[in-house]
């Protein structure tokens, strides 16, 4: 009862900062990177080892460029993602652009559903958030893990479905998409997450490194036959997103082996490549290597 007074508490604080401008959230992740990298120290020492790994070819102190730039952008990706509960349509629409929007409505006009993948690059939270606003009335699933606290997993659940979107836990996807097959749907993947140790199937390299995968967006492909979008997204400026659309395939059930995962596993280590700054580096990524 106490832990879960203790989150209430949270949230209320949550939701009073989510009432302030940008430019005051922006102000004052200026001032919290400071003890969050030099005294908090938060999972410091995994930023720099995946960063390690990830860029043998690159120097220490570029290294450390790097370590530095992603803790200031962290702060602000905490920030925006509290403003986006009380986020106005129009300041999202602000924030978060989309280039290419004009596949999703191709194979919309065609009469087929969509699956969508995507990384833990930008404010994926956000780019998310702001693809249910372009829909209208097609519907946006989106597939999600929930949290271990039930308090902020509820808050979780709300921002990101404020604006249409329908979160779909991953163990109820398959049966989600069965229940929708006569709707015209987009499900959206961040498919870099780890998976548990027992449910290793598949392992490739990614960022030079030999890293176990998850397989949902490759299975539930193969059974719809589904084309295929990858959404890169672009964190441009302070505060503005770029989700370009790109097909990575059009038809899945031509592929062999585990091309769809490889495809996009390749994608993302692009995206990642361009801008280093902007990807999750404090997840524990391969955690199973140890």
């Amino acid at each position: 009862m106490i832990k879960k007074g203790i989150s209430h508490i949270g949230i209320i604080f949550l939701y009073a900062l989510a009432y302030l401008p940008l430019p005051i959230l922006y102000g004052l992740s200026n001032f919290l990177f400071y003890p969050l990298y030099y005294i908090v120290g938060y999972r410091k020492k995994v930023v720099r080892e995946n960063l390690a790994l990830s860029f043998p070819e690159k120097s220490y102190a570029e290294r450390i460029g790097i370590e530095k730039r992603y803790f200031r952008y962290l702060v602000d990706l905490m920030l925006e993602i509290v403003k986006t509960s009380k986020i106005t349509q129009k300041e999202l629409e602000n924030m978060v652009q989309f280039e290419n929007f004009e596949l999703i409505e191709k194979y919309f006009s065609e009469g087929k559903s969509i699956l969508a993948a995507t990384g833990h690059v930008g404010n994926w939270e956000l780019c998310v958030v702001a693809l249910s606003t372009k829909l209208k009335n097609k519907q946006n699933k989106v597939i999600y893990k929930p949290l271990n606290n039930p308090v902020f997993d509820d808050w979780f659940y709300k921002l990101r479905s404020r604006f249409g979107n329908d979160m779909i836990t991953m163990r109820q996807t398959l049966r989600s998409v069965v229940a929708s097959k006569n709707e015209q749907t987009i499900y959206c993947f961040a498919g870099d997450q780890s998976p548990v140790r027992s449910e290793v199937q598949y392992n490739l390299e990614f960022l030079n490194q030999t890293t176990a995968v998850l397989l949902g967006l490759e299975k539930i492909a193969l059974q719809t036959n589904r084309p295929i979008i990858y959404f890169e997204v672009d964190a441009y400026k302070r505060g503005k997103y770029l989700v370009k659309i790109r097909e990575l395939c059009e038809v899945p059930q031509v592929t062999k082996g585990h091309q769809i995962t490889d495809m996009f596993f390749h994608e993302l280590e692009k995206t990642i490549k361009a801008q280093p700054v902007h990807w999750l580096w404090s997840h524990r990524r391969w955690k199973l290597n140890k």
